[in-house]
């Protein structure tokens, strides 16, 4: 082949891997606008987070579990009033009316100084539902394992005084299945939870020394429990009689979900809506008569059809705390987010949540 024509074909080949890589190029400043972000990418959104020193805005959950999910998340309303107003206003917020006879689980509080919500605080909201005020004997002694003492603990701190009042395990317990559990395959609960069709689960959110934190989700998983039901949650489905306190931390953990799974399919996710109350921030639970005192400020009640994105939206906010170290640690030594990440894999709630703020 002669030079010339070696030259030729070249030179073409040249000028067609150019026009084809011309074609096949973006604009530069598209990728730097965001209008084009590569996979993989680690540019991080534009949208404003929670400011650690106010309280939140509208925004999405901060919490480990978010994803980048296209499907819509569940609210999760919240306002910094701390007050009988301002917990109708948040428990209004959610849209949600009964259908019928509504049961309001608390947590009565052990004697003689636990941190549980107060009658002044609650009582407005209770008596706007027309509701009975729901609870269960303890399984591991104390001040409220019988029910004439527990019913002297309702009264004694003011349950009695602002609304009906109605041990769930005082005549018994009933069984309802769990579906495809992996450490339960039913929850065992007071025979009078089959009284009530709609169910307000008004938790006081606070540290755990078994859970690392408690909230929506235990105050039905061991609240909603007869003592029978509550060992056999605390053991992980290994048994129904005996001691609490089991091995396995991860194992029991999973079975809180599991549980509350086994309460909404019976009772209906319509008939269930949580509030959770995020004062006297102790890392002590309220079944502990003299828990540490609280060490970091109140933050506000938060409202939501889904218990793990309300009690997700609760860590968030208190890993958000300025001073919140002292909850963190209880957290983080139990492990508590295990349970908020086998909720979520079961199919209760979801890790991820919007945040509205009904104060603005």
């Amino acid at each position: 082949m002669k030079k010339s024509t070696l030259l030729i074909l070249i030179l073409s080949f040249t000028l067609l891997f150019v026009s084809a890589c011309g074609r096949g190029s973006t604009d530069p400043s598209a990728e730097k606008n965001g209008t084009e972000t590569p996979a993989g990418s680690e540019e991080q959104s534009e949208e404003p987070a929670v400011n650690e020193s106010e309280a939140p805005s509208e925004t999405e959950g901060s919490g480990a579990g978010q994803s980048d999910s296209p499907e819509q998340v569940p609210a999760v309303y919240f306002t910094s009033d701390i007050s009988a107003e301002g917990l109708v206003r948040v428990y209004e917020a959610l849209g949600w009316e009964p259908s019928g006879k509504v049961a309001v689980k608390i947590s009565t509080g052990e004697p003689p100084a636990s941190n549980y919500l107060r009658p002044e605080l609650i009582g407005d909201l209770v008596q706007r539902l027309d509701g009975t005020i729901v609870e269960c004997n303890t399984a591991y002694g104390g001040s409220r394992a019988s029910s004439a003492m527990h019913r002297q603990v309702a009264e004694d701190h003011g349950f009695t005084a602002i609304a009906d009042f109605d041990l769930l395990d005082e005549e018994g317990e009933t069984e309802w299945p769990v579906k495809d559990g992996i450490r339960l395959d039913r929850v065992i609960v007071g025979s009078h939870a089959e009284n009530y069709s709609d169910w307000v689960i008004l938790s006081h959110f606070k540290g755990h020394a078994m859970a690392g934190f408690g909230g929506a989700i235990k105050n039905v998983a061991i609240g909603m429990s007869s003592p029978r039901g509550k060992v056999y949650v605390h053991t992980a489905g290994t048994k129904t009689e005996g001691s609490i306190f089991y091995s396995d931390q991860e194992a029991w953990l999973e079975a809180l979900g599991e549980m509350v799974t086994g309460v909404r399919d019976h009772v209906g996710a319509d008939h269930m809506v949580y509030l959770n109350v995020m004062n006297r921030l102790s890392v002590d639970c309220d079944c502990d008569g003299n828990p540490a005192e609280p060490d970091m400020h109140d933050i506000g009640i938060l409202a939501s059809f889904d218990p793990v994105a309300l009690d997700q939206a609760c860590i968030d906010l208190v890993y958000q705390a300025e001073d919140g170290g002292s909850l963190i640690r209880r957290i983080e030594r139990q492990s508590g987010l295990h349970t908020l990440e086998h909720a979520e894999e079961i199919g209760l709630g979801s890790r991820t949540y919007e945040l509205v703020n009904i104060d603005e």
